[in-house]
Parts: C-alpha cells; sequence; structure tokens
C-alpha cells in the first residue's frame, strides 16, 4: 500500500467546484490587488484566531518580516527565538540586521522552553519569538510574564498553528503582540501557492502593517515608512475563503488520526520504541489543544526507520535535520555543537508521519505495521 506523506485530493477536490467558481468571480470582477476577496478572508481569520485585526500578507515569512519591522526591530536589537524550527523564523530576524538569540526548547513539545529564557536576555532584547510548532501552542503564559516584567514584544510564529488553542481557552494568535500565520498548500488551511497573515489587537499596529505592506504608501505614492510587497494576492484570499469553512472537519481530522496512531501503536507494543506527540494539556473537555500539523514520533534509530518506511512506499519527513545554531549562514553567531542539546537531539530522532485529512485507517494500519516490522 502506497501511503504519501502528504495527499491535497482529499481536501481540494471535493471543494473543486467552489475553487473554480470563486476563481472564474474574481476573473469577472477584475478585483486581482487587494479588494474584497482579502478583506472577506481577514475578517474571517481575525473571528477565528479571535483578535481584533488580521492583515493578509504574501507569506508567513513576510508576515514574520513584516511583524518585526512595524515592532521597529532593527540593528542593535536581539530577538530571542528557538533554533530548532523552520529557516524563517530566525531568517527575519536576521534580515532587518537583528540579532537572533537562540534558547534551547522543551524535549516533549519541542518548543521554546521559557525556563531557559531568562539567563539569554541582556539590555538590547527587543521582543520573544515562540513558535507554536507542528501546531501545539507554546507555554504562553510563562513566555508572556517573562514579556511583561521586562517590557519585550511578543510575536507568535503560528505559521504551522491555525485553531490551535492555549489551555483550551485562546487561540495561537491572540496571545502576543502579533500572531503570523502560512498558508503554504501542506499547512492545515493551505493557499494553492504562497500566503499570510498577521493578527493583532493593537489596531495601531494593524495599521502600520497594512501600510507596511504597500511599500510603507499611504496615500497612494507617499511613504512614511519603508516597506514592501507584502499583499496577499487577492486570488488566493478567495480560494481560502472556500477552504476555511471545512477547516474545523479537517481539524476534527487530524485529531482523530492522531488518536488512532496512538492506538495503533499501543496495541502493537511499540510505545517503548517510539515516543509519540504528547499534547500538554490532554482534557478531553477540551477539542482543539494541538492540531498536529504534524504528526512526528521520536526514535535514535531515526535514519534506518525513514529508509525502510520509504522502501515500503511510506512517506515521511524530517523537520529539521540541523538546528539553525548549527546553519552555515549563522556561523557569525558563534555557536557549536552541543550549544543547544534537546535541538540537536531532536534533529537526529524526530520523523513526521502522514497525518493528513483523509487519510484512511487502513492506510494508518500499514504504517504502524511496517514500523513494527522494522523493529522485528
Amino acid at each position: 500500500m502506497k501511503v504519501p506523506l502528504l495527499d491535497l485530493a482529499p481536501q481540494n477536490q471535493p471543494l473543486r467546484r467552489q475553487l473554480v467558481d470563486a476563481f472564474q468571480t474574481l476573473l469577472d470582477t477584475e478585483q486581482f490587488i487587494l479588494g474584497p476577496e482579502v478583506e472577506k478572508f481577514e475578517q474571517a481569520v481575525a473571528a477565528y484566531t479571535q483578535t481584533r485585526f488580521a492583515v493578509g500578507v504574501s507569506s508567513g515569512t513576510d508576515a514574520l518580516l513584516v511583524s518585526l519591522t512595524a515592532l521597529g526591530i532593527g540593528p542593535g536589537d536581539e530577538v530571542i527565538t528557538t533554533p530548532y524550527t523552520f529557516f524563517a523564523t530566525a531568517g527575519a530576524v536576521a534580515r532587518l540586521g537583528a540579532k537572533p538569540v537562540f534558547v534551547d526548547i522543551d524535549p516533549v513539545t519541542y518548543n521554546l522552553d521559557p525556563a531557559k529564557i531568562e539567563r539569554a536576555l541582556s539590555s538590547k532584547t527587543k521582543a520573544l519569538l515562540p513558535v507554536h510548532l507542528y501546531g501545539q501552542c507554546a507555554e504562553m503564559s510563562a513566555i508572556l510574564d517573562i514579556a511583561k516584567r521586562k517590557h519585550l514584544f511578543v510575536v507568535e510564529d503560528a505559521a504551522q498553528a491555525l485553531g490551535s488553542e492555549y489551555k483550551g481557552k485562546r487561540r495561537a494568535g491572540s496571545l502576543g503582540d502579533i500572531g503570523c500565520f502560512s498558508f503554504f498548500p501542506s499547512k492545515n488551511l493551505g493557499a494553492l501557492g504562497d500566503a499570510g497573515i498577521v493578527t493583532t489587537q493593537d489596531k495601531t499596529l494593524a495599521e502600520k502593517i497594512r501600510v507596511l505592506r504597500v511599500h510603507g504608501s499611504k496615500p497612494k505614492y507617499y511613504h512614511s515608512w519603508v516597506g514592501g510587497n507584502y499583499r496577499l494576492d487577492a486570488l488566493q484570499a478567495a480560494l481560502l475563503n472556500v477552504k476555511i469553512t471545512s477547516l474545523d472537519a479537517w481539524t476534527r481530522q487530524r485529531q482523530e488520526n492522531a488518536r488512532r496512531y496512538e492506538e495503533l501503536f499501543r496495541a502493537a507494543g511499540l510505545l517503548e520504541k517510539i515516543q509519540l506527540p504528547k499534547p500538554v494539556y490532554q482534557d478531553p473537555a477540551v477539542p482543539h489543544f494541538h492540531i498536529y500539523n504534524q504528526f512526528v514520533i521520536r526514535t535514535q534509530d531515526r535514519d534506518r526507520l525513514m529508509e525502510f518506511l520509504k522502501k515500503e512506499q511510506i512517506g515521511t519527513e524530517v523537520y529539521y535535520p540541523v538546528p539553525l545554531h548549527l546553519q552555515e549562514c549563522f556561523k557569525f553567531l558563534g555557536h557549536r555543537p552541543g550549544d543547544f542539546p534537546e535541538a540537536e537531539r531532536a534533529a537526529k530522532e524526530t520523523l513526521a508521519l502522514p497525518i493528513y485529512p483523509g487519510l484512511s485507517p487502513d492506510q494508518q494500519g500499514w504504517v504502524v505495521d511496517a514500523v513494527k516490522r522494522f523493529f522485528e
């Protein structure tokens, strides 16, 4: 049985007619740049994330870049973040001339460990940039407490976490000063290309980001700031307006797939061989603690298992094989192997399995059976 890491057809094909109609409507109205479709999607995301404002931008990467720009992050500033995440998190900091300061992760959630933040603070620290990795919120109470005491901005990298809830109360993107989301096709809400959005409760910040996304121009041709072309494409907004109505159903499918994996791995006697994702808030009354944008297992024999599953036609992915502090482009920071041991260990031991909506119980059974055969 062939099981891809990701198959978008179960999500996109049932909506095909609506997606085509959305394209046709945009073609007829000729509202190709910003316009009503972008505004409609911004309103939908603001409501979904429990925030007052959402500003559509061109990608999750640009969401981070324009947010940090709006907060005045630049040369001489330091931003504390995690070394175990997608490159864009620290890349956006460095692109503005600021310094990414890394803090090691919690080995269970893979999110930034708040207990290690204090020792990384300096007089140059201007913001905290936690990542809600794989679809589970970072430990935000402790992070926000530090930020409040030290007068720091908090920018949530929620690229993988649209709909994730912190302790069942507040959603990702509504906790800090700014939330940044990606709609890359592989995300739980994926566009048919690049797209992103910024959320905030602050009217002034929202307006500044709106201006920055059009080269810092307001009114047209008059520039208060140096911005960029960070606009959300109207076509992607139109398509996302169709897809967002199915997001809760897709999230429930991801969560059901995660529960099924746990049952199957337990029945197969594999819980001593691999570590499964562990939601921090395991309250059955809370339906959205983890959205499982990825389902990441852990084993010391990761590389051999990955090769075995490949031969069995089972798709996997390593998120992320090289922690950011060991990347060539960040050599100037002066880090060495061993500086952030939990991030380095996770990079060597973690493996993402298929979790997408539409993944069948038989396919999941085949994945677990293959893992069992590997360890026999």
